[in-house]
């Protein structure tokens, strides 16, 4: 048996880090985690100056539908390649990542309960509801450390895209969740509540 889990909720709610205690936490190599932002459409036909003003909040802006066929290959059984994308240039990588299939899969990212054949695919919905200046501080930091972002980009794209989208398409998905986590990777009695649960079905 493979069971799905979802984890969904703002940019800066703490998705990654409740997803990295349920890999690192439940049981060695019993789980494997695939982030929804892998799947970011491969824009290469376009210059930097024009990737860089896509509007990457939107679900148009991801192959979700690579994503349900590889979840839907590791439950089958079946290991997949996960494409590896580049943040600083906006465009995938051309190595990928190998995923083999675990009793667990954790799917993760803002969106993943928004597209309706990925929802149908998990057998448990996270979705992690944490405070909007937490997050957004949160986001600024991971930009501008992580992904070599400046300030003033990281501020744009909040205003123009990334809380509008929020808004439109990830606060929105909340109603399918089977499970909501307040304050995300703080919140400690939640997350071993969750580990808990996992390791009762390995």
């Amino acid at each position: 048996m493979t069971y799905i889990i979802g984890i969904a909720g703002g940019t800066g709610s703490g998705k990654t880090t409740i997803a990295q205690h349920v890999e690192q936490d439940v049981a060695t190599g019993k789980v494997s985690r695939i982030e929804h932002d892998s799947y970011y459409r491969d824009r290469k036909d376009l210059t930097y100056e024009e990737r860089c003003a896509l509007n990457f909040d939107h679900p148009e802006s991801l192959e979700t539908s690579l994503l349900v066929k590889h979840v839907s290959e590791l439950k089958a059984g079946r290991a997949v390649e996960v494409p590896v994308y580049d943040f600083t240039t906006h465009t995938r990588r051309v190595e990928t990542r190998h995923v083999d299939p675990t009793p667990i899969i954790v799917v993760e990212g803002i969106l993943v309960l928004d597209h309706p054949a990925l929802r149908e695919l998990m057998d448990l919905r996270v979705f992690v509801d944490t405070a909007a200046d937490i997050r957004v501080f949160r986001r600024v930091r991971r930009d501008i450390e992580q992904r070599g972002r400046t300030f003033e980009s990281v501020r744009q794209q909040y205003y123009d895209t990334v809380r509008p989208m929020h808004l439109q398409f990830v606060e929105p998905s909340k109603r399918y969740a089977d499970l909501i986590i307040p304050e995300g990777g703080e919140n400690r009695i939640a997350i071993d509540v969750l580990i808990t649960k996992l390791r009762s079905l390995l």
